[in-house]
């Protein structure tokens, strides 16, 4: 599992075991929202602010790309849906992970909503991908979430621990799952998941120190870091923030810290 081992060192930090992960794979979904019309000028940012990994569409590999500055992690994302679609939660494989191989990829993801109609499907591509990163040593971060019919509340401690360990039990190296809101209930998932566990940032929120303190409830819960799209980089200060985020996830930086860096 060597070849594993070196590539997950390129989007983990090798001191703190932690990663700070931004998603831009949204404008398959919801189009070119703001922060990722130009990918290039706000990859430059957010990697100055100290990002670990960029994940993103295969397309996008070469609008991103930015020739300068410093090297960071890339996640290929291998999953697709839009918000139009008669069914917004199934999710359709539209990369394989020879394709991510000759991009240059440290990583492939894959998003999975357990509870959707699909999601037998879902599953099924879940195995199929899990197999051909063992084949060629590429680490799988799977996004898995719970929503669908049957689901009342995704951010319910008994549905995240079920989301992370299916995504333990079918070969993910990291599992992205939703936060569940305190210390005590998301340290239950972490400690249903032998792999390490990374919280999605979701939607848009209303303020810094309302992501800042997911944080730290996240990370004081065991969590190996965290995975931050939409509030990262649609803030007005993408490079701060995510500057600040990575003060917590691997210095240990704490919610007052993290405004500073912010205000600096």
């Amino acid at each position: 599992m060597i070849g594993k081992a070196i590539r997950l060192e390129r989007i983990i930090d090798r001191n703190s075991h932690r990663t700070v992960i931004v998603p831009m794979d949204h404008g398959v979904t919801v189009g070119p929202i703001a922060g990722l019309v130009d990918m290039r000028t706000t990859i430059g940012k957010v990697v100055t602010g100290g990002a670990n990994a960029i994940l993103m569409h295969k397309g996008m590999v070469r609008a991103g790309h930015r020739g300068a500055g410093r090297d960071v992690g890339l996640i290929i994302h291998l999953s697709a849906g839009t918000a139009i679609s008669p069914d917004p939660n199934a999710k359709e494989l539209v990369c394989t992970v020879e394709e991510a191989v000759k991009l240059g990829a440290d990583a492939v993801s894959i998003h999975v909503n357990i509870g959707a109609e699909t999601d037998n499907e879902m599953l099924r591509h879940f195995g199929l991908v899990s197999e051909r990163c063992l084949e060629w040593q590429m680490p799988l971060i799977a996004m898995v979430y719970t929503r669908g019919p049957k689901i009342q509340d995704e951010y319910d401690v008994e549905n995240a621990k079920l989301a992370a360990r299916i995504g333990a039990e079918l070969g993910a190296d990291i599992v992205k799952v939703v936060y569940t809101g305190s210390t005590e209930s998301f340290a239950q998932v972490v400690q249903g998941c032998p792999v390490p566990v990374v919280i999605a940032g979701g939607a848009k929120m209303g303020s810094d120190e309302e992501i800042f303190s997911m944080v730290t409830g996240a990370l004081e819960a065991g969590a190996a870091g965290l995975s931050i799209g939409r509030n990262a980089f649609q803030h007005e200060h993408p490079d701060k923030m995510i500057q600040a985020l990575s003060k917590m996830v691997h210095n240990g930086a704490t919610v007052a810290d993290a405004i500073k860096v912010l205000k600096s």
